[in-house]
């Protein structure tokens, strides 16, 4: 099924690297206009030029950071400028934190869920108008499956994760009646920048640490970014009216709930 994504312009937070930059550039090989945000001006300017090369519409990119409220409005005025509207919003943007909850802060909780809920929750409120007024759009949240499986020293990434399945739910029904679609991406283990800087951090070479990773999983790899990408571009699409409100795990059959 070829998916079109014509005439749609998206608004992606985190789009300079890995997951995101994937779907930046499989939306815009779709035919979208697309904006990317990232907070590194030469990872953006890296990015904006590797979609290019498949584009069929405009790319633009916007630097800033999704945990300050003020730079969400910045964002999006910016991404509303260069390309006239914004019908999909996808919520991207967030590293992983974890450790043992006895360690765990205030500081480091409340930085947190900044950055993953209340970015994704400013940003979408910014666009909803637009998108109920024109009665379509499209919101995706990229989240993980520890959102729904939260494990011990996960905190706090799951509980974020966990605050933002519920923003879904939320979201969806109060979307639904405008033709606006509200759903989640839940990464499983997916070969992207965040793996590379982790398996530096533990001194072990990427390869090996994704091996090692992968041993865990039912297909026994680890998934692609493209994989991803596929996967919210058809929710982006018109081809996905019908899907609301539900979480969909990317993980090769690694978490065990649905």
């Amino acid at each position: 099924m070829e998916i079109s994504l014509k005439g749609r312009c998206a608004l992606i937070t985190g789009g300079s690297k890995g997951l995101g930059l994937a779907m930046a550039s499989r939306f815009a090989d779709s035919g979208a206009d697309v904006a990317i945000m990232g907070r590194g001006k030469e990872a953006l300017d890296d990015a904006v030029k590797q979609i290019r090369s498949v584009a069929k519409g405009k790319v633009v990119d916007v630097q800033g950071d999704v945990s300050k409220s003020d730079d969400i409005t910045r964002i999006f005025g910016e991404a509303m400028s260069s390309l006239g509207k914004v019908d999909i919003v996808v919520n991207n943007a967030g590293a992983t934190r974890n450790g043992p909850f006895e360690k765990l802060t205030d500081e480091t909780l409340q930085a947190d869920i900044e950055e993953k809920l209340f970015g994704a929750v400013r940003l979408t409120r910014l666009a909803w108008p637009h998108m109920k007024e024109r009665k379509w759009g499209r919101v995706i949240n990229v989240l993980a499956i520890g959102g729904k499986t939260p494990r011990p020293n996960s905190a706090p990434t799951t509980i974020s994760r966990a605050a933002g399945l519920a923003l879904t739910k939320v979201l969806a029904g109060e979307g639904a009646p405008f033709n606006i679609c509200v759903n989640a991406l839940l990464v499983g283990f997916i070969n992207s920048d965040q793996h590379v800087q982790l398996a530096k951090k533990l001194g072990v070479p990427t390869e090996q640490f994704v091996a090692g990773r992968a041993k865990d999983i039912p297909m026994g790899r680890a998934g692609e970014a493209e994989e991803f990408a596929n996967i919210a571009c058809f929710l982006a699409s018109d081809a996905a009216s019908y899907i609301a409100g539900t979480g969909i795990n990317v993980d090769g059959g690694h978490s065990p709930v649905w």
